[in-house]
């Protein structure tokens, strides 16, 4: 589907599409307590209990989708532990590659995205994201072992907010998001639902 990108002021922008806007952006500050994160072996664990697994209402989830083969889509598939914090490993795979050995920043950003929700749906609950505002410190190598996890923030009615960030394989930080979810009425169907 063609999609125009728009500057509409300083560090504004429109996306959109024939049918009308799509989404807006504007450059901020990103303030965020990130926890510790667990160990990868505590992540690869906490993946293999991933509620997805059994029940997922966008199984073809660019992100999230187990209905994506391995090298189509980023299969981050994060499980709840102890701590009440979701997680998952994340072995970026060739295709992502800006053509420098690293990740492009935009799949940092798509990394950032759905572990989120898990945080706070426990994916139990059809929601989907409202806005996310995120920071990518620096970025990953392609193949590098990396940890993504997602804890929960709080929640206002139908709105509910998630932290989310990626760790390298040394446990150093690299990115990290703030992410406003919206749970859909009871009974709404998924593709026709109104958001707000």
């Amino acid at each position: 589907t063609p999609r125009e990108l728009e500057a509409t002021g300083p560090g504004e922008w429109l996306l959109s599409s024939a049918a009308g806007p799509i989404a807006r952006a504007a450059s901020g500050r990103l303030d965020l307590d990130v926890p510790s994160p667990p160990r990868y072996v505590q992540a690869v664990w906490a993946s293999q209990h991933y509620p997805g697994f059994r029940e997922h209402a966008f199984p073809e989830c660019f992100v999230c989708g187990p209905h994506r083969r391995r090298g189509d889509g980023l299969r981050i598939f994060p499980g709840m532990l102890d701590s009440g914090i979701v997680a998952a490993p994340w072995l970026p795979a060739d295709a992502l590659d800006a053509g420098d050995g690293k990740v492009a920043v935009e799949f940092h950003w798509a990394a950032l995205d759905c572990p989120g929700y898990f945080a706070v749906s426990g994916g139990r609950r059809v929601m989907v994201l409202g806005e996310l505002q995120a920071h990518v410190d620096r970025r990953v190598h392609v193949g590098e072992p990396c940890t993504v996890i997602g804890w929960r923030l709080g929640a206002e009615g139908r709105k509910h907010y998630a932290g989310t960030a990626i760790f390298d394989e040394d446990g150093e930080l690299v990115a990290r998001a703030r992410a406003t979810w919206i749970e859909l009425k009871a009974g709404c169907p998924i593709r026709s639902c109104p958001i707000p």
